[in-house]
């Protein structure tokens, strides 16, 4: 890994991964933390349990078309709890402040953020605020945690997934990231990507009547849907084929990662969800979130396979390649 962090250890690839398996697991992997979820399902007393998640949240540029740093905070933790099978409750809220930010940007940011929760049902119930020098902060850091309540419809677990399963998403691939790239770099398209940035707290809602068919839910953010499925699959027996005819991708997304040369595979969403379910129930599924707004393009894009640790991708050019994480640096600081 090399003896200093680079910018791509942030980026959702190889390198992250390797950081997170080498360095952190190693010391901290046990209990709810070997899985690598993105929320962990506590039990607490006699409840149905807890669900808990923490963010940090570093964009750059903190405003982009379909939202700013402070939906994304909000959003990004309830996602990660709702995924995990809970009913998000209550958030914290610590930010560190750059000096020099104008207030009229942190004040829109706070109002982005109460919007949000309010949307979203849940209660900002804690938080901290730190300011430091000039040039310490880019403008705005955040952290949330949010705390969640079990959903006992849902058994969620990697160990549950099988040959013949299918991979379902609820929208579009990659509209983040080259919402975000788009500005960054200043590419100047009219009318270009627009991120998806939203909750899909409704989405997992709309599964939980589908029970025990429901095996494995994560939203695609670091390293989008690509590393997911390597994340799930790598240490597993079981591998995944993906068919690119049923890959939702927006037309704009599409234009501006065939111009910059990007696997859209690799850019990273903040209002989807990919799920794995039982062949039976993936229609259904798709069925029922094609009735939101949020799940108009759903689809079943894949199926499990005998092919351990393999992601393949079957093309529209009737060929197959594997989908593997970039080891370089990608799209970091995109949440």
């Amino acid at each position: 890994m090399g003896d200093r962090i680079q910018i791509a250890h942030g980026g959702g690839g190889r390198l992250s991964a390797e950081l997170v398996r080498d360095e952190i697991l190693s010391r901290f992997g046990k209990g709810p933390l070997s899985d690598l979820p993105d929320a962990a399902t506590l039990d607490f007393k006699k409840t149905t349990g807890l669900v808990m998640s923490t963010d940090s949240f570093v964009i750059q540029p903190v405003e982009f078309p379909g939202g700013n740093i402070g939906n994304l905070c909000v959003y990004g933790t309830v996602n990660d709890i709702s995924v995990a099978g809970g009913k998000p409750l209550w958030l914290s809220l610590g930010m560190i402040l750059e000096e020099g930010l104008e207030i009229s940007l942190l004040r829109k940011i706070l109002d982005s953020v109460r919007k949000s929760a309010d949307e979203c049902g849940i209660g900002i119930v804690t938080g901290d605020t730190k300011v430091v020098p000039r040039g310490q902060c880019d403008k705005i850091y955040i952290n949330t945690t949010g705390i969640g309540e079990r959903c006992k419809d849902f058994s969620l677990g990697r160990s549950r997934i099988k040959k013949g399963d299918k991979v379902i998403v609820s929208g579009n691939i990659g509209d983040h990231g080259m919402a975000v790239l788009c500005v960054r770099e200043s590419i100047g398209i009219k009318k270009g990507p627009r991120s998806d940035l939203g909750t899909v707290q409704r989405l997992a809602v709309s599964a939980q009547r589908f029970g025990a068919d429901v095996k494995f839910m994560r939203d695609p953010t670091r390293g989008g849907l690509a590393a997911v499925l390597n994340e799930i699959f790598s240490v597993m027996r079981y591998g995944v084929i993906l068919e690119e005819k049923s890959i939702p991708f927006s037309r704009e997304s599409k234009a501006v990662s065939e111009m910059l040369g990007l696997d859209l595979l690799n850019s990273p969403c903040e209002g989807r969800v990919v799920m794995i379910c039982s062949e039976s129930a993936a229609d259904k599924i798709v069925r029922s979130w094609k009735k939101l707004p949020e799940g108009r393009n759903a689809s079943v894009i894949g199926t499990v396979t005998g092919n351990s640790g393999k992601v393949i991708l079957s093309t529209l050019g009737g060929g197959a390649r594997i989908v593997d994480l970039p080891r370089g640096e990608m799209l970091p600081r995109i949440c």
